[in-house]
């Protein structure tokens, strides 16, 4: 089969269209013809050599996809040929096929395209995950999500207002402000010019938030528990600013009561990832279907434009997901 491989870690211009050996499912999965995968900062990570993917999982870059099932393993009852799913991989989807576990492929909504579907899994998993499982956001609650205008910040901020938060605060570039609030935040902060940490207080009143989301870590870490508050829960998903603080008053958290939660999933157990997915599934898509819940495609580009694709991503140009369409070579 095509896929698109790695000459060596490092730049994007180290990515090329080439051959694979196709893989064959397994007695519980399900081999996918993929016509459509979406990229994600995994991704890039990946392809510097800085994310290795986990033990048994296909070396192929791509966390999602959606396409048409072409082969079915002899344990497999849920799907047949020809069914349309998408979900969540490990690896392996930026390809003309891939295998996903029965229980991990999800059917794709008839109101939606291959390209539509491939932009959900891995955002909306992981912001479902942070919003609902690890930051158990309750109605009324106020959030504050970083990121506001990348996949996952999209993402949390629509499964949020659908959640019923109370204010759902955002930090995003200008560029980005008024996308986050047509999808439902109430506020956008302009981490570029504005201190958050002054704009959350005035805000709330100097209450602060219940939740944070974060991706960016060291550089927002004393920040996001000055405006957390009491009961408070810090979802921390990834590490873009840093790792490590030069100083930190511990006092904070214990007189708050702070949470600090942190999480990746694509080294999650497969048994963590179907019981999220059907999680997910369950919460979402029917509110898909109605058309409540929506991916936020920044672009689709064909397959083979790859390294602008990751080059965009790198920029910090997009808002939403940048996809990928598998084309016939």
């Amino acid at each position: 089969m095509k896929a698109i491989l790695t000459k060596s870690s490092g730049a994007a211009n180290q990515l090329y269209l080439g051959e694979y050996e196709t893989p064959e499912p397994a007695a519980d999965e399900v081999l996918v013809k993929v016509h459509a995968t979406a990229l994600n900062r995994a991704d890039i990570l990946q392809r510097e050599g800085k994310y290795p993917p986990p033990a048994g999982a296909s070396p192929i870059l791509g966390l999602e996809m959606s396409g048409e099932v072409v082969e079915v393993g002899k344990e497999v009852e849920k799907w047949k040929v020809g069914d349309k799913v998408f979900g969540l991989l490990p690896g392996g989807g930026y390809a003309e096929y891939a295998v996903i576990h029965q229980d991990m492929a999800m059917a794709i909504p008839e109101n939606l395209s291959f390209e539509e579907a491939a932009a959900i899994p891995e955002v909306f998993m992981t912001a479902f995950q942070a919003v609902h499982w690890l930051g158990r956001l309750q109605p009324s609650e106020r959030i504050l999500i970083h990121a506001g205008g990348s996949g996952v910040g999209t993402a949390a901020i629509q499964l949020a207002k659908e959640m019923q938060a109370g204010d759902i605060i955002v930090t995003a570039s200008q560029t980005k402000h008024a996308a986050c609030r047509e999808l439902g935040a109430h506020y956008t902060v302009d981490y570029k010019s504005q201190d958050f940490r002054d704009e959350v207080k005035n805000i709330t009143d100097r209450e602060g938030v219940d939740v944070i989301i974060d991706f960016v870590a060291a550089p927002y870490f004393e920040r996001n528990i000055s405006v957390l508050r009491t009961d408070g829960r810090l979802i921390m998903l990834a590490l873009l600013g840093g790792t490590h603080l030069e100083q930190f008053n511990l006092g904070n958290l214990l007189r708050k009561r702070i949470q600090i939660l942190a999480s990746t999933l694509r080294s999650r157990s497969r048994d963590y990832q179907i019981r999220l997915t059907e999680a997910f599934a369950e919460f979402a898509i029917s509110r898909f279907e109605a058309g409540r819940l929506r991916p936020v495609i920044d672009q689709v580009m064909d397959w083979k434009e790859v390294k602008a694709a990751h080059q965009r991503m790198e920029s910090n140009q997009n808002v939403g997901k940048i996809v990928l369409k598998i084309s016939k070579s």
